[in-house]
């Protein structure tokens, strides 16, 4: 099937033929169709499967035509509203289509004036939308469709209540599209809710909804203390296009970043925090490549879609299984490989094993080798000792006692046993093998039937 076959107003083909688009993606091919029928519609899929033009374009052809005069698509952050409404714009500019991006963080005045003036498509997220209805700013804004998109996001995200009270305000004679990745509970009830008998199309394979299979997934079982130059051993190692590293905590990310930053990596911090222009200036500078290494928290990569993401790692192991599905599916994307990689304490250890067992994830145990040379984060780091360290008040006899070897080899001599020193003091390898922690789980479960026995001896006496 070629886009040629559907019935598009000659302006919304124009768009789709400037945008290099020949044949629809399965969820396209599915959804189009129901859509311009009128059909409510449930559509199962991953970011980057095409969504936003699976109902972009029968949406916009239902306006180029005359048939509707507004629609609204709802998601869950920022970033996404902004990335969803770039796209409405450009297929759909040759037909007149003017589009607007509804979001918190910057004042109403604009957004209002614009909704006023008669634009026919809303991208907007969820609570700044809310509050323009709920004060009573933009009424004359009556979609005849509305989209959800990424609606398990808006879930995780504490979103659900603002998304049925938005529903009040919007007239009943609409067609609603819900799109999602999963379909936990209250996804199924806020579709029973809001849509009328909708039609369900699903492109997530079995394999699909618990995490990708072409998705190479290792972890490394570390010492606490060896986390910064695990981290950085693997980006000097891996051969890495674009790479997010995941952050528990906003104060992380900034301390990593600016760490990383200082050893020479292109990396960048995103986080909540952040003013909405450097955000919106960080995550373009990713996608155009500008930036290489983005080092985020989970709330702050919510909803973004960034293509050539080869390599996500998990500084820190995330707090639930559903988080670890969602960071590594930035990456394994539109048919290609990636690589998932977390970083583990010997403390996190079956923390990780719950992870595994609920999520069906097929992760392998893996170490990180020294290699022949030093990392440069250790070069540098002995470096910054050498020129930061007190001259030793003995330190002139020793000259004495080499003053006529030549001054670059003493220099090379004397490096060479710094650096050995610290090549010992690092050890061989980063991160526990196989027997190691096949030994660690031995000793757990000696220490836990321990407790055990000596709990029933306590409750003899």
């Amino acid at each position: 099937m070629t886009f040629n076959e559907f019935d598009f107003h000659p302006d919304i083909r124009k768009g789709v033929k400037i945008a290099g688009f020949k044949e629809p993606s399965p969820i396209q091919e599915m959804a189009i169709p129901i859509i311009a029928a009128g059909n409510d519609m449930v559509g199962q899929a991953h970011t980057g499967t095409g969504k936003t033009a699976a109902f972009g374009l029968p949406m916009m052809d239902k306006i180029a035509k005359g048939e509707i005069e507004r629609a609204l698509v709802i998601t869950p952050t920022r970033e996404l509203a902004t990335q969803v409404s770039d796209e409405l714009y450009h297929l759909g500019r040759f037909a007149g289509i003017r589009t607007l991006t509804v979001y918190g963080g910057v004042g109403y005045g604009r957004q209002i004036a614009l909704i006023h003036k008669g634009v026919q498509i809303v991208v907007a997220t969820p609570g700044r939308l809310k509050d323009l209805y709920r004060k009573g700013k933009i009424d004359v804004f009556n979609p005849e469709i509305v989209v959800l998109d990424e609606a398990d996001e808006m879930l995780d995200m504490g979103f659900l209540e603002e998304i049925k009270e938005i529903f009040e305000y919007i007239p009943q004679n609409r067609q609603t599209l819900l799109f999602s990745a999963t379909m936990p509970e209250p996804i199924k009830e806020l579709a029973d809710e809001i849509l009328y008998h909708p039609e369900f199309i699903s492109v997530v394979s079995e394999d699909d909804a618990t995490t990708n299979n072409i998705i190479d997934q290792r972890y490394y079982v570390i010492n606490e203390n060896e986390r910064d130059d695990a981290i950085v051993r693997l980006l000097e190692t891996e051969e890495t296009d674009k790479c997010i590293v995941f952050c528990r905590m906003k104060r992380e990310v900034d301390r990593l970043s600016d760490y990383l930053s200082a050893l020479g990596f292109n990396a960048k911090g995103l986080h909540g925090d952040m003013e909405q222009p450097e955000r919106d200036e960080m995550i373009k500078g990713y996608r155009r490549g500008q930036i290489k290494i983005m080092v985020a928290t989970d709330v702050a990569s919510r909803g973004l879609d960034v293509k050539n993401v080869s390599h996500v790692f998990n500084y820190h192991i995330p707090f639930d299984p559903q988080s670890y599905v969602h960071r590594i599916g930035r990456t394994g994307r539109a048919g290609k490989s990636g690589q998932a990689i977390t970083l583990v304490s010997t403390g996190e250890f079956r923390e990780l094993q719950r992870i595994k067992k609920e999520v069906g994830a097929e992760m392998r145990l893996a170490t990180i080798e020294n290699g022949e040379g030093m990392s440069e984060s250790t070069l540098e780091g002995l470096a910054e000792k050498i020129r930061s360290s007190e001259v030793h008040p003995d330190v002139e006899r020793m000259m004495e006692r080499v003053k006529d070897m030549d001054h670059i080899l003493l220099l090379k001599k004397l490096f060479s046993l710094l650096m050995d020193r610290e090549k010992s003091n690092t050890g061989e390898r980063i991160g526990l093998d196989q027997n190691m922690v096949d030994q660690m789980m031995d000793n757990y479960k000696d220490e836990k039937r321990s407790e055990r026995s000596g709990g029933r001896r306590r409750r003899r006496r």
